[in-house]
């Protein structure tokens, strides 16, 4: 019997290394068994994603060795081994680790600008960026940062990830010279004491609090944060979830079974979503060519994604009533709610456009 691998849960830096592909450190996840014994030191994920992409499986490693294959584990591995996985068979399911309702509730604060809502104000009114600070919770730290909180379907707060934001380009701030550009809730508490130590993450998805107030909706995915929330302000019409990464399109989604799902990745992301989504077929997801097929060799290389798209019509002048209407629009338009935004059904109406 072969043994069942899984990526390592994060448990602190001894459980992240250095990366065989790109040399990074403390980037890359190992694929490790039922008692944390990793299968070798070169299976696992780089967490660069978009600049390394390194991602070698168990499947592939046992494609390329397969004299490792099909070996009965249980009488190759040692005593101790087999003893941790009957002890683990019959442990009690422990109960799940959260984050108390409080710590949102004094973290969520409309009225104090973070960094990131106040890229947002940019882009839509006062009444429309406090409408989504309070229905995606998010928070805001003491240096302004944003708090995405993590929230499952049952009201559950799983952690919240904190991150720095350049409140005019609305871009992540990525310098490595930067202190906290990206932080996690569940690590300041236990680094505080606020958590116990043997607190142990276990993350849902960014916006899964929201479908249960919206049972008939369908739910679009986009692998960020903060396109969920720039596109829930424009096409409302979808529950705007967020994966937070190309590699968590993964069991998490079973929270949607019975939805009406379309994924929007990002313009390098169409093809690992693809094959992801071929793994989870009694989800039904639809997977969305739009960057695909549109996007422009500059645009390929700044890694965008829809909203992306949607910020740059946003932010551009205005086409006059002479002029063809942008490329840009052009290709986004159909993707917006004209009846929430009054310029856009003026676009419509003016230039007698067919959305289609």
């Amino acid at each position: 019997m072969r043994r069942c691998f899984s990526l390592q849960k994060y448990a602190g830096v001894r459980t992240r290394h250095t990366c065989p592909s790109c040399g990074g450190k403390r980037c890359f996840t190992l694929y490790v068994d039922e008692a944390g014994e990793p299968l070798a030191e070169n299976v696992g994920r780089c967490d660069h994603e978009s600049g390394c992409g390194y991602h070698y499986t168990p499947k592939d490693y046992f494609r390329d060795h397969p004299e490792a294959d099909g070996k009965d584990w249980r009488e190759t591995e040692p005593e101790w081994l087999k003893k941790a996985l009957e002890r683990r068979k019959h442990q009690d399911e422990k109960p799940l680790c959260t984050i108390p309702a409080e710590v949102v509730g004094r973290s969520v604060r409309p009225e104090i600008p973070s960094s990131f809502t106040t890229f947002l104000l940019h882009l839509f009114d006062d009444v429309t960026v406090v409408r989504l600070v309070t229905e995606y919770q998010l928070g805001v730290t003491r240096a302004g940062d944003v708090i995405f909180f993590q929230i499952d379907a049952r009201g559950r707060c799983r952690t919240g990830k904190i991150m720095k934001y350049d409140p005019e380009t609305g871009h992540r701030i990525k310098d490595e010279r930067t202190k906290g550009r990206i932080n996690w809730a569940h690590s300041l508490m236990k680094r505080s004491g606020a958590l116990p130590e043997d607190w142990q993450l276990t993350q849902c998805l960014f916006g899964e609090h929201l479908l249960a107030g919206h049972p008939d909706k369908p739910v679009a995915l986009v692998e960020s944060e903060k396109t969920a929330v720039i596109c829930a302000a424009m096409m409302p019409e979808y529950v705007w979830l967020a994966t937070g990464g190309k590699s968590q399109f993964n069991e998490r989604l079973n929270v949607l079974k019975g939805r009406d799902i379309v994924a929007f990745p990002d313009v390098d992301g169409f093809g690992t979503w693809t094959q992801k989504a071929a793994l989870l077929p009694h989800l039904g997801i639809k997977v969305s060519n739009l960057l695909q097929k549109n996007a422009t060799e500059e645009e390929r290389e700044q890694h965008i994604d829809i909203a992306d798209w949607l910020v740059k019509w946003k932010l551009e002048p205005r086409p006059a009533a002479s002029t063809s209407l942008n490329r840009t629009f052009r290709k986004v338009a159909k993707y917006f709610s004209p009846e929430h935004h009054p310029e856009i059904l003026a676009l419509i109406e003016d230039f007698e456009l067919e959305v289609w």
